[in-house]
């Protein structure tokens, strides 16, 4: 009996001392992707570490880039720009200030030959025949913003062309109502003058930068916000906003001996809002060009 249990007790440890027999819960099998996975970080870690290795063999004993901070700025704005604005900005005809002056007097020329058709004092007499007459200025300036246009080896000057020529009525209805809104006069007998300073207005505000941006959402923003005079931008804008923003602020000055009771013939809606409008519009004109070499040589002094 002894000798059985004995026997049975050998067994039993035999069992539990045999290999492949253990204590503890199976593991679970390893993922075959952790070792590649370790594999990658070492080398990437390695590709970094050389990388760092010979960015501080090329640097000089200072310990600074042989690049100067002129030529990194323009690296680094090109990287922060999208993609597709840098494809733009590499496509972008650069405008001089002669350019940009010259485009300004052949828009004066045809404004003052379409004034002088109409006769002097004209406006006063007859405000549709001479605002009508001034609006025959549209094919001169159309044609000159098409010839400016942003981004040239994508858009062909018809193109440019037919986006100022959709941009004049666009922006004459939005100047129309808002002047409607202001308080501008409503009636049978104002309708036409107020069409024909519409579409004036359009002339100086609207057709520029359709021909020039087209849809462009972000150029639009940039042209009618008063921000540009205070911080870097492109020269196109220099050249649209300042006469842009001159129409429209004259137009707003204008409009104040409108409501005085002088009795003024040029008291009438749209005389003095259309002279106000075009003398900001000239002074913008002027201005333009002074802004833009004031850009170009503070761009240069960067560079230096």
């Amino acid at each position: 009996m002894m000798i059985l249990v004995v026997s049975c007790n050998v067994q039993l440890v035999a069992g539990f001392a045999a290999p492949g027999r253990t204590w503890h819960r199976k593991r679970e099998p390893l993922d075959p992707t952790h070792g590649r996975s370790r594999t990658r970080s070492r080398e990437a870690a390695s590709l970094i570490k050389a990388a760092s290795t010979s960015a501080s063999e090329d640097r000089p004993a200072g310990g600074r880039s042989q690049e100067t901070p002129a030529q990194l700025q323009p690296q680094r704005a090109c990287l922060n720009l999208p993609k597709r604005s840098r494809a733009m900005r590499a496509s972008v005809t650069e405008i001089s200030v002669f350019t940009a002056a010259a485009a300004h007097v052949l828009c004066f020329a045809g404004f003052a030959v379409a004034h002088s058709i109409a006769g002097r004092g004209a406006l006063v007499s007859d405000p549709a025949r001479a605002l009508r007459l001034l609006v025959c200025e549209a094919p001169v300036v159309i044609a000159v913003f098409s010839y400016l246009r942003r981004d040239p080896k994508s858009c062909s000057f018809s193109k440019a062309a037919a986006r100022g020529l959709i941009g004049l009525p666009v922006g004459a209805f939005l100047n129309a109502f808002g002047a409607i809104v202001l308080g501008a006069p409503v009636g049978i007998k104002y309708l036409m003058v107020t069409i024909y300073w519409s579409l004036l207005v359009s002339l100086f505000t609207f057709v520029p930068a359709a021909c020039v941006f087209g849809a462009s959402k972000i150029d639009w923003q940039n042209v009618l916000s008063h921000s540009i005079y205070f911080t870097p931008t492109e020269v196109e804008n220099y050249m649209i906003s300042a006469p842009c923003h001159g129409a429209v602020l004259g137009a707003w000055l204008g409009a104040w001996p409108l409501p005085l009771d002088w009795e003024r013939p040029w008291q009438e809606w749209p005389i003095c809002v259309t002279y106000g409008a075009v003398a900001g519009h000239l002074v913008g004109m002027a201005v333009s060009p002074v802004l833009i070499a004031v850009h170009k040589r503070r761009v240069r002094a960067k560079a230096d």
